[in-house]
């Protein structure tokens, strides 16, 4: 299929995307200029203040965009998961740039038209309205111009919260290692990001010209226009935050389900087998898909995610940070214990398949040496390449204590990357091992080839979801879905849906239908 093809077929999601993300940007934006502008103006008359503040503002847009986010969930009424929690993020890296600008802008103003302006009787807050901002315009209008395009930029990794926008295709595109998805994600935001710069380029021109013709009223009703734009956006943030807070709290409706995932294919797979299935059965389910890192589970702390799929071994080494363990059960019966006790949160049976590390080589490789096992590759590790995800890389289960287990000394440091990219990056060459997940689709997709855990190092990874009790208390169709899918899917079951989706490009959501209707689980 060709982009164009692509993008025809599937015009009606990416419109969608487009609005999302468009609506990001514009909201976060007229926020931060209702914010940013009138503290600069404050830092112009109280330079005490100046310091601290524009300090504090630097601080805030040198946090990463995930912790902010993940600083952000537990926070009643501007965190959670969505949208409401993207645009406070974008706003806090919006600001900088607008108080700054407004700042230099004002203090930039001749002394000389100043004084002039003093001498003919204007009050302070004539001199501002009509001789200091109107003069200032063009370089307040460069800082607004720098954070819309910062917005437009960040706002792709807004996916990561379930807030929608064209991150969505892009995080897509690196899972399935399909170029038209991340063309599809990255050129809308690239035009988006060029028309924002060139639009915004000519307004600040048009201020410039205005201002060396003359000074008055004019620049007054546009600044005045665009505030009241700026109100009417943050009014309509903060309502829309009521509703969501209101929809996602699980007391308010009892038959409303916050289904989340993380940022893999399996998770949303997952996630969508239990959405449809409730779904089936009249519950009203509201999906937060592709959140990144920890974040499901911060959500699910903050009461904004009632469900999310997960594994035993994860839960145990990750969350409860437990050293690994071999024993199925026993690392299954702790990890429901402690989140009954630590977190109110209920474990569902397995589903029937264990998703552990998949140490993997290319299979040309595999085949001309005749490796099987880690122990056996091992031999040739001081000659190759390693790339690991991050979350190998820091877990007590992950790298240090898998290198030491095996004796592993590679060519160079491993290459820590998005895991997505991991598989990728050995088919092509760029390196020679990885640690990826034994259900992945593109195992088969791509020939690579799993090494044995012959000195079965990792704990089990069996999947399961984590619910919150009282929603499983309140929501009678979800402990029936959840008991029916207890140990309904097979290892093989879930390579094959996962396979459909990274290797075929199909949605999740049809690929789970079709599973669904074999197994009989689409009826009630």
């Amino acid at each position: 299929m060709s982009f164009f093809s692509f993008l025809k077929q599937n015009w009606p999601e990416l419109s969608t995307l487009l609005r999302q993300h468009l609506s990001l940007v514009l909201i976060s934006t007229f926020v931060a200029v209702a914010i940013g502008i009138p503290t600069g103006i404050l830092l112009t008359r109280k330079k005490s203040l100046r310091g601290p503040v524009l300090g504090l503002a630097n601080i805030m847009q040198t946090i990463p965009s995930l912790a902010l986010f993940g600083f952000l969930i537990p926070l009643p009424f501007i965190g959670g998961i969505g949208a409401r929690t993207a645009i406070v993020a974008l706003v806090v890296y919006a600001l900088l740039p607008i108080i700054r600008n407004t700042v230099t802008g004002i203090v930039g103003v001749d002394p000389n038209v100043r004084e002039a302006a003093v001498a003919m009787g204007m009050t302070g807050r004539q001199i501002l309205w009509q001789v200091e901002l109107p003069l200032a315009m063009p370089v307040i209008i460069t800082g607004v111009r720098v954070a819309m395009v910062i917005a437009i930029g960040v706002a792709t990794i807004a996916a990561a919260v379930g807030a929608g926008g064209l991150g969505v295709y892009i995080f897509r595109g690196l899972r399935q290692y399909d170029n038209k998805l991340l063309l599809a994600g990255a050129v809308p935001a690239a035009l988006m990001a060029l028309s924002a710069d060139f639009g915004l380029g000519l307004l600040e021109k048009h201020f410039s010209f205005a201002g060396r013709r003359k000074t008055g009223a004019g620049p007054r009703v546009k600044l005045i226009t665009l505030g009241g734009v700026a109100i009417i956006a943050l009014a309509l943030l903060f309502y829309s935050g009521w509703r969501n807070s209101r929809s996602a709290d699980p007391a308010a409706n009892n038959d409303h389900v916050v289904v989340g995932s993380k940022d893999f294919t399996e998770s949303v797979i997952l996630a969508e087998i239990v959405a449809q299935m409730l779904e089936a059965r009249g519950v009203t389910v509201e999906r937060k898909y592709e959140l990144g890192g920890n974040l499901p589970h911060d959500a699910m702390l903050a009461s904004r995610l009632d469900l999310y799929p997960e594994y035993t071994g994860t839960s145990y080494t990750a969350i409860l940070h437990h050293q690994p363990i071999t024993d199925p059960r026993a690392v299954y019966e702790q990890v429901k214990a402690e989140y009954a006790q630590k977190f109110g949160v209920a474990v569902s049976e397995p589903l029937g398949f264990e998703n552990t590390f998949a140490i993997l080589i290319r299979g040309a490789e595999a085949r001309r040496l005749k490796l099987k096992t880690i122990s056996e590759a091992a031999r040739y590790a001081s000659n190759w390449r390693a790339g690991f995800g991050q979350d190998f890389m820091s877990r007590a289960d992950g790298y240090p204590g898998f290198s030491k287990a095996y004796g592993l000394k590679f060519a160079d440091q491993p290459r820590e990357m998005d895991l997505s990219l991991t598989y990728i990056a050995l088919s092509s060459g760029q390196v020679d091992l990885i640690a990826g997940n034994s259900t992945e689709g593109r195992i088969a997709a791509l020939d690579l080839f799993q090494l044995e855990d012959d000195r079965h190092y990792f704990p089990p990874y069996e999947a399961v979801y984590l619910v919150r009790q009282d929603t499983l208390s309140g929501v009678a169709q979800l402990r029936e879905v959840l008991a029916k899918l207890a140990h309904a899917i097979s290892t093989e079951e879930m390579r094959q849906l996962n396979y459909e989706v990274d290797a075929n490009k199909r949605s999740q959501a049809e690929v789970v239908r079709e599973w669904m209707k074999r197994k009989g689980f689409d009826g009630l």
